[in-house]
C-alpha cells in the first residue's frame, strides 16, 4: 500500500469512528435519558417528515409518535407499570416499532419474539420473558395456537388486527380508539428509570438451543442505535430497505436507528424476497440497506437481475458478509460503499470496518488500541476454555493466531455486560481473572484473528471449531473454499463423531444449483484443503435450514450425523480405498463406525 493510500485509508476510518463516537458520547447508565427520549426527540424534529414507507402504508414521525402513544395509552389502561414486560410476537409490519417504543414511554419492557416460532420454543422464549400480555397479530395467533405445554403463566394475547377471530384468551387492541389520538404519556411515569434499567428482551438465534433472552439495557439500545446513526451518515434525505426481521438488533436497532433518528425513511419489508428485492429497492429509490451476510449470498446465488445495477444504492451496512461474496456483490452491482460490522446482541465487544476491505469485520489500529479494551486470547479448542499459563492468566494471541475475542467489562455505556434473563446463562459469559486478579471479560465465544494492520477477522464460533487428526477445523473457512466451488448455493459444515476415534470428522450439508459436479467438487477441496479440514462426509439437501435471521442451524444436522437411517436426505463418504465420494449404505455406514476403514 503507498503512502498515500494508507492515509486515505486512515482518514475514513478515523471519520467513521469519529462519527460513532460523538453520537454516543453522552449515553450515560445513570442518566435518565431513555431510548424513548430518542425517538421523541426524532419525531420533534422531522414531524412531517416520512418516517415509514410499509406494503403502501406511509407513516411521517409525527404519526409513527402518536402510535407509539397509543401502545402506552393501552399499556396504561391494563395496569402496567415500570418494570412490568410485555411480549411482542409479530412479523414486521408498521405497527413494531412503535410498539416498542411505545411500551417504553412507561418504563415497561418488552420481550420480542421471533415470529417464526411455534410449539415448545414459542412456550419457553414467551415464559422465560416474565410476560403476561402478548402484543400480536393473526399469524402470532396462529403461531400460539401450537403451543400444547410449557408456559409458565396464562397469557392475555392482544391482537392489532381488527377483523382477526378472537378465542378465549385473545382480546382486541384497537389502535383506531379513541379517535383523537393520546398525548404522549408524562415522562414522570418513568421518572425513577435510568438508561441501565432493561428496555428490551432480545432472544438469541437458538442455533444450538433453546434461545436465551438477553437484556437490553435503554444504555445498550441506544449504543445500537446512535452508533449506526453516525456510522452510516445518514439524513433526511435517505431511504433505508430493511428486510431484515424487527426481533433481532441488527435490523430491528442498527438499521432502525440508522433511519429513524436521523430523519431518513425506513423502507421496511415483511420478510425479505430474493425475487423482490431489487424491484423494492428501485421502486422507493432507496440509498442503502441493511444485511446479514447471507442474505447478500441469495442476492448473488441468483443469475444477474436487471435492477442489479440501475439503482440509487450508497451504502450497505451490516454483519456477515464473506469475502467472496463481497467482492462479487460490489462487481455486480457497482456498490462502492459497504460497511461491516462486529457486535453480538448482548456483549460488549464492536468492531466497524470502515476501509472497505473484504473479508475483515473491524479495525484497531496500533495507534488506537488504548481506546479500546478488546483483547484476543489462546484458546483450547478441545476444553473450550481460554489457556491460561502457568500464573493461572489468559495469553494474548500473536499477530495472525486464532483466538477468543473478550472484552473488559466496566461501568460505563460501552463496557457494560446486562447478561441474559438467566443468571447462570449470564455468568457463563464472563472470563474471571483473566489479566489481574479481580477482572472481568465478556466472552464473545468467537474466535478471531488480527494482522499487522489491526484488521480483525472472524474465524469461527466456538463449538463450530473442531479438532480431527490432531488438529483444528474451522467450519467456516471450510465452508468458504467450498461455496467458492461453482454449483453450491450454500455450504453448512459441522463435526461429527465417528465410532471411537478421537475428535470429530467433517461434514458438509450442501444445497446445490445447476452446474453442481460432486467429484469435481472433491477435486476442489483436495486441492484447496489441507488433508485434516476436508470434510470426510457429504450431506446433499435441496434446503439448509436457517434461523430467522439467516444462520446456519446445526443441532438437528449433528444429531442425524452421517447415519443413512436418520435422514431422507443422501449421504456420501470419502472412501479412504475408492478415492471418491460413494453413497452411505446402512453397510457402509456400518462399517464406518466399526473401524473398518482407516479414515
Amino acid at each position: 500500500m503507498t503512502p498515500w493510500a494508507a492515509i486515505a485509508r486512515d482518514y475514513r476510518f478515523v471519520s467513521g469512528l469519529a462519527r460513532v463516537f460523538w453520537r454516543i458520547r453522552k449515553i450515560d447508565p445513570k442518566s435518565n435519558v431513555l431510548i424513548c427520549d430518542d425517538f421523541e426527540d426524532a419525531c420533534d424534529r422531522f414531524a412531517e417528515h416520512t418516517a415509514l414507507l410499509f406494503e403502501g402504508e406511509r407513516y411521517t414521525y409525527r404519526q409513527l409518535d402518536a402510535l407509539a402513544n397509543r401502545f402506552a395509552a393501552w399499556g396504561l389502561a391494563q395496569g402496567l407499570a415500570p418494570g412490568d414486560c410485555v411480549a411482542l410476537l409479530m412479523p414486521n409490519r408498521a405497527e413494531y416499532v412503535p410498539a416498542w417504543i411505545g411500551m417504553t414511554k412507561i418504563g415497561v419492557a418488552a420481550a420480542l419474539i421471533n415470529s417464526n416460532l411455534t410449539g415448545a420454543a414459542l412456550a419457553h422464549c414467551l415464559s422465560i420473558s416474565g410476560a403476561s400480555h402478548v402484543i400480536t397479530d393473526e399469524e402470532g395467533v396462529a403461531a400460539a395456537s401450537t403451543i400444547r405445554a410449557g408456559l409458565a403463566r396464562p397469557l392475555t394475547y392482544w391482537v392489532i388486527d381488527p377483523n382477526a377471530p378472537l378465542a378465549d384468551n385473545q382480546r382486541l387492541l384497537d389502535l383506531k380508539e379513541p379517535r383523537a389520538p393520546p398525548e404522549r404519556p408524562p415522562r414522570s411515569l418513568r421518572a425513577n428509570l435510568t438508561a441501565r434499567d432493561t428496555a428490551l428482551y432480545i432472544y438469541t438465534s437458538g442455533t444450538t438451543g433453546m434461545p436465551k433472552a438477553a437484556k437490553i439495557a435503554h444504555t445498550r439500545a441506544q449504543l445500537y442505535m446512535r452508533a449506526f446513526a453516525g456510522a452510516t451518515d445518514t439524513n433526511a434525505e435517505d431511504k433505508l430497505y430493511c428486510a431484515l426481521p424487527l426481533y433481532h438488533s441488527t435490523g430491528g436497532l442498527c438499521g432502525v436507528g440508522a433511519a429513524l433518528l436521523n430523519g431518513a425513511t425506513l423502507v421496511l419489508r415483511r420478510k425479505f424476497s430474493v425475487s423482490h428485492f431489487w424491484d423494492d429497492v428501485r421502486a422507493h429509490e432507496c440509498t442503502m440497506f441493511v444485511y446479514i451476510g447471507e442474505l447478500c449470498r441469495y442476492l448473488m446465488n441468483q443469475p444477474p437481475q436487471p435492477g442489479e445495477r440501475t439503482h440509487k444504492l450508497r451504502l450497505a451496512f451490516g454483519n456477515g458478509l464473506r469475502p467472496e461474496v463481497w467482492t462479487e456483490l460490489e462487481a455486480r452491482t457497482g456498490l462502492t460503499r459497504i460497511i461491516e460490522f462486529y457486535g453480538s446482541t448482548e456483549g460488549n465487544v464492536s468492531l466497524f470496518n470502515f476501509d472497505g476491505k473484504p473479508g475483515a469485520i473491524g479495525r484497531i489500529p496500533g495507534y488506537l488500541r488504548h481506546r479500546f479494551d478488546i483483547r484476543l486470547v489462546k484458546f483450547d479448542i478441545e476444553a473450550e476454555e481460554p489457556i491460561r499459563n502457568p500464573e493461572g492468566f489468559c495469553v494474548p494471541c500473536e499477530v495472525g493466531e486464532a483466538g477468543e475475542a473478550i472484552g473488559l467489562i466496566g461501568e460505563d455505556a460501552r463496557s457494560g455486560y446486562s447478561g441474559y434473563a438467566d443468571k447462570a446463562a449470564s455468568e457463563k459469559k464472563v472470563l474471571r481473572n483473566a489479566f489481574v486478579e479481580g477482572d472481568a471479560w465478556f466472552r464473545t465465544g468467537d474466535l478471531m484473528r488480527q494482522d499487522q494492520e489491526g484488521y480483525f477477522y472472524f474465524v469461527d464460533r466456538i463449538g463450530d471449531t473442531f479438532r480431527w487428526k490432531g488438529e483444528n477445523v474451522s467450519t467456516t473457512e471450510v465452508a468458504e473454499v467450498i461455496a467458492r466451488f461453482p454449483g453450491v448455493a450454500e455450504a453448512n459444515v459441522y463435526g461429527v463423531k465417528v465410532g471411537n476415534l478421537d475428535g470429530r470428522a467433517g461434514m458438509a450439508a450442501i444445497t446445490p444449483q445447476d452446474g453442481f459436479d460432486l467429484p469435481a467438487l472433491r477435486d476442489h477441496v483436495v486441492r484447496e484443503l489441507p488433508r485434516f479440514a476436508r470434510p470426510l462426509f457429504i450431506r446433499i439437501q435441496p434446503a439448509i435450514e436457517t434461523t430467522g435471521t439467516f444462520k446456519y442451524r446445526k443441532v438437528d444436522l449433528v444429531r442425524d450425523g452421517f447415519d443413512p437411517a436418520k435422514t431422507e436426505f443422501t449421504l456420501y463418504v470419502d472412501h479412504p480405498l475408492a478415492h471418491r465420494y460413494e453413497r452411505i449404505t446402512p453397510e457402509i455406514y456400518a462399517d464406518i463406525q466399526s473401524g473398518a476403514f482407516k479414515l
